[in-house]
């Protein structure tokens, strides 16, 4: 009997919520602190290059979307447009990157939330909460998602209005810092915050008019996240100072507090239900992507199985559960995000090449904003600290030769 499939239960609003979800998450907690370390005062400059990468990728993103209205994102595209090697790259990068992701949310939903010394406890917990939610259906994810973002934005605005109130701090010589790679670096890890939009082309059997809604979604989500990045950057820039940010592991519940005391509360209540947020639609889209990557052989095909009444990829997501637990009890949240965002910039790279292979029936977008995109991830890669760049390449290496061998296996007689 053959497995059932996803069905289509998913509106524009629902993608944009789930996008923004994914954006407005713990990186706009998180992200700053080691941004402004390897950026001093060129922080806001690494926040504009790395959006600009962010909108080009997007724009490939929407545009391979419209003619691909399939689950698994750049791995369905890439094996679309250019091959099943460029596609598996591109799926594998997204999945190990975007598992870090997830272990960098439950990591910050924990600092946040738990008391001393019970944050890995706490952060596993969350993971396996929020990966039953999803199993229940992917219409409980979207209003989950929903209610979370509006809580979040509501205690950022409050933050931001606290932190305006505040006195600036005095320049001082530490603040010039940074230079220009250290601007690419900066620019490398806060694109780790805007790479979200990826959720809603991974979900694009279960959208209705995907060839429609997820371009629009894709364009929405990404403007919104934009907006949000750049308020908030501004307030915590000029209430810390670039030395500050990158001193403090709370940097916007400091900016806030300077302004107003009573405003910390609220800023830990929106890290947290933020991080659970992009934690939740994060383990939706990675679960998405394993299941496409199953369903061609490309990991195995037991993942590859939905769950007959409740139409979701029950195994693929169980198994990206499982993952994330292991990350969250052995790895550190700077490491994760630098790792994150190799993966995450792997996976565009390919998504910018593909959608620069299509014709003129499909573009929607000049080829110009897809050469960018692609240099913009291939220099951010790059900058990104060594270790990431090491650790994630490994990876990726691993994936590669498990392909290889899969395949040598299965043609042999």
């Amino acid at each position: 009997m053959s497995s059932p499939g996803l069905q289509r239960r998913l509106g524009l609003g629902d993608a944009v919520f789930l996008g923004l979800g994914s954006m407005i998450g713990a990186g706009v907690f998180a992200v700053w602190s080691p941004a402004a370390d390897a950026a001093g005062s060129g922080l806001l400059w690494g926040l504009a290059i790395a959006a600009v990468v962010a909108f080009a990728n997007a724009t490939s993103s929407a545009q391979l979307a419209a003619a691909h209205p399939t689950s698994g994102g750049t791995y369905a595209y890439g094996r679309a447009e250019l091959g099943p090697w460029w596609g598996f790259t591109a799926g594998w990068g997204f999945v190990i990157g975007k598992t870090a992701s997830c272990a960098a949310m439950a990591l910050t939903f924990a600092a946040y939330a738990a008391p001393a010394g019970w944050e890995r406890p706490v952060a596993i917990a969350a993971v396996i909460a929020l990966t039953v939610t999803n199993l229940f259906g992917i219409t409980r994810t979207a209003l989950l998602t929903r209610i979370i973002v509006v809580l979040v934005l509501l205690c950022l605005a409050v933050a931001v209005v606290a932190a305006a109130s505040a006195s600036p701090p005095p320049a001082t010589a530490a603040d010039a810092g940074g230079g220009f790679y250290g601007v690419l670096q900066s620019a490398g890890l806060l694109f780790f915050a805007f790479a979200g939009y990826a959720r809603i082309a991974t979900l694009g059997e279960e959208v209705r008019d995907p060839a429609r809604t997820i371009p629009r979604a894709i364009t929405l989500a990404f403007a919104g996240a934009v907006v949000v990045y750049a308020v908030v950057g501004v307030a915590v820039l000029s209430v810390l100072g670039p030395a500050g940010v990158a001193a403090s592991s709370e940097p916007l519940a400091s900016a806030a507090s300077a302004g107003a005391a009573w405003s910390t509360p609220i800023v830990r209540i929106a890290a947290a239900a933020a991080s659970l947020g992009a934690l939740l639609a994060l383990i939706a889209g990675i679960g998405r992507t394993t299941f496409a990557m199953a369903r061609e052989g490309d990991l195995p095909r037991a993942m590859a199985e939905v769950h007959p009444r409740r139409h979701v990829p029950h195994r693929a997501e169980i198994a990206v559960g499982i993952a994330v637990v292991a990350l969250v009890a052995f790895t550190d949240l700077r490491g994760a995000i630098g790792f994150s965002s190799f993966g995450v910039l792997l996976y565009y790279l390919v998504a910018n090449v593909a959608a620069a292979r299509q014709g003129a029936a499909a573009r929607r977008y000049p080829r110009a904003l897809q050469v960018l995109g692609a240099a913009g991830c291939a220099v951010l890669a790059a900058t990104l600290p060594w270790q990431s760049v090491g650790a994630c390449l490994a990876v990726v290496a691993v994936g590669l030769v498990y392909r290889a061998v899969r395949l040598r296996v299965t043609r042999a007689p």
